[in-house]
């Protein structure tokens, strides 16, 4: 019998791997809403085949001994473990399976290490389903409508899909791949990505920016509560108006009202000004079936200074323009996912053992230098994400990052439909539920004020 194929941790993997921790699981949620039912039996047939196309996201933690040099990636011809489930409905059954994408993350023991939940029939009984906060009890469900139109109406048949991803091993962007791939096989309809807006191509300028050598400023400390684990809220806004030709893209519009609403937040609780740094992740793969399957962003630290989060609304076409020259210059640079002292870092001389104590000594060392926030714009969802004519095309697409300390607060937006879905991530050791809806109510009010004119 020919031993299955194993495949050394790539950087990525290995500095997630080192640093686990059961309080805040590395778990990334990716919510679809669907109109219509889908069949259980041909579901589970087409993802199943979905995997199959997208063999290397069929992969285990290969057992190894105490002084080996590498974590390894075990791939295996079949899943160990039934991906798709279909759990009881209910009336809390939305509010449930978001939790379990929090608190319970998919074994790396088991291939592969995703799951699917198919949540059937999550209608208006549980309040509207773009605005809703989950963790480890019931949510806070206080100026929880949307303000600038009322949510669409939902029926009884409609079906929300749960991807659960380990973020050791797997990043959303390519399990949305997967996703795209089974929705094909199961409705028959060509869910092809759509293709990437063209820009002309241009040298970025060199913006002038703080300096990345001094300390960011943290998210000032809410309510924190006493459980662990994470909080999430998800919302749906409107697609932020940009004018025709602007120098700017919605990623800049959405970099920059992330900043503002985190520095208003800071000024609330009286937080001493200090530089922001956003880590902003950049995924340059292929959407088509070449996509490479694991953890393929690579991370980039945007600044600004205290001086520049003074604004006045005639300030905000300059804001976005220098922001905009950042981010290109930004994604031109061509550097490791996590840096060069990172690949240094799991370069396999020592033990992994002794590497992932010295990666964690390291980790805690440099938190105070860690960026404020993390914001991942998935940006336009470029699979229809359509399952036929009973299940229908997806209408709304939320992802979530992990928000462990010492950050505390991840910021996640994708668009479908022409509607932005936001996420909002957060440590309950530094927010509470009512934290997050102050936040989102910043958030959505400085989105607006990016609506300017050129």
């Amino acid at each position: 019998m020919t031993p299955p194929t194993r495949i050394p941790f790539p950087v990525v993997d290995e500095v997630s791997r080192h640093c686990l921790q059961e309080e805040e699981p590395e778990t990334v949620h990716i919510e679809v809403h669907l109109p219509g039912r889908l069949d259980a039996a041909r579901l589970r047939k087409a993802f199943a085949e979905a995997l199959h196309r997208h063999p290397r996201i069929l992969m285990r933690e290969a057992p190894g001994g105490r002084y080996r040099r590498r974590y390894e990636w075990e791939l295996t011809a079949e899943p160990d473990v039934e991906v798709v489930t279909f759990p009881e409905p209910g009336p809390n059954s939305l509010r449930d399976a978001r939790t379990r994408a929090l608190v319970e993350a998919p074994p790396l023991s088991l291939s592969p290490p995703i799951r699917l939940e198919v949540v059937e029939g999550a209608g208006p009984a549980e309040g509207s389903e773009a605005t809703d906060m989950v963790g480890l009890h019931p949510p806070f469900k206080g100026r929880g409508e949307l303000r600038d139109q009322p949510p669409p109406a939902r029926t009884r048949n409609t079906t929300v899909l749960f991807l659960t991803i380990n973020h050791t091993a797997l990043d959303g962007p390519a399990c949305l791949r997967i996703l795209a791939t089974a929705a094909e096989i199961y409705g028959g309809k060509d869910n092809s990505p759509a293709p990437a807006p063209t820009r002309a191509p241009d040298t970025p300028e060199q913006p002038e920016a703080p300096s990345n050598w001094s300390r960011p400023a943290r998210v000032a400390q809410g309510t924190p509560e006493n459980s662990p684990g994470n909080g999430l809220l998800v919302t749906e806004l409107p697609l932020p108006h940009r004018p025709k030709g602007s120098p700017y893209t919605v990623n800049d519009q959405l970099m920059v009202t992330t900043a503002l609403t985190i520095a208003h937040w800071n000024r609330e609780h009286g937080a001493h000004p200090r530089p922001l740094r956003i880590t902003m992740p950049v995924d340059d793969r292929p959407r088509d079936t070449t996509m490479p399957i694991g953890n393929g962003t690579r991370l980039v630290e945007v600044p600004f200074s205290p001086d520049e989060l003074k604004r006045t609304d005639d300030d905000m076409p300059a804001f976005l323009r220098r922001t905009a020259q950042r981010t290109r210059a930004l994604k031109s640079l061509t550097r490791p996912q996590l840096g060069h002292g990172a690949s240094l870092l799991t370069a396999p001389v020592t033990p992994v053992t002794w590497r992932a104590a010295l990666t964690r000594g390291l980790r805690r060392a440099a938190a105070p230098w860690t960026s404020t926030t993390l914001l991942s714009n998935i940006g336009r969802i470029p699979y229809p994400l359509d399952f036929g004519e009973e299940a229908g095309r997806a209408h709304a697409v939320w992802f979530s990052a992990p928000a462990r300390m010492p950050r505390g607060l991840t910021v996640t937006t994708a668009s479908t439909a022409g509607r932005l879905h936001l996420a909002l991530r957060w440590s309950r050791a530094l927010l509470s539920h009512g934290d997050g809806t102050h936040l989102r109510d910043l958030f959505e009010h400085y989105l607006h004020t990016t609506e300017v004119a050129p």
